[in-house]
């Protein structure tokens, strides 16, 4: 069962990201506060808004071969160290690209 307080502090932050990203058009501040809204609420529904705006922000600033060139490369790793895929990353923040 989500906590409804986590799920209005996560609306309000999601909202603040997106005025961030799409009024001020600040990508750097608007990417760490989708970052931290991932990290804080990993189970409410604007954790999943803020991945695709991650991806979003991701596919305006980086090239799509350099991304292409970082998925291959965490794949061949994933493969060489033998990592199943439900293990979670190490790293604070989980994020796809």
């Amino acid at each position: 069962m989500k906590n409804n307080n986590s799920d209005t502090q996560a609306s309000k932050q999601y909202t603040a990201a997106h005025d961030v990203h799409y009024k001020t058009k600040e990508l750097p501040k608007a990417f760490q506060l989708y970052r931290d809204i991932i990290a804080d609420h990993p189970d409410t529904k604007e954790a999943g808004y803020s991945l695709s705006q991650v991806h979003n922000i991701v596919k305006d600033v980086v090239p799509k071969q350099e991304v292409l060139d970082s998925l291959v490369a965490m794949a061949l790793d994933h493969f060489e160290h033998d990592v199943r895929s439900d293990v979670k990353p190490a790293s604070d923040t989980p994020i796809a690209a």
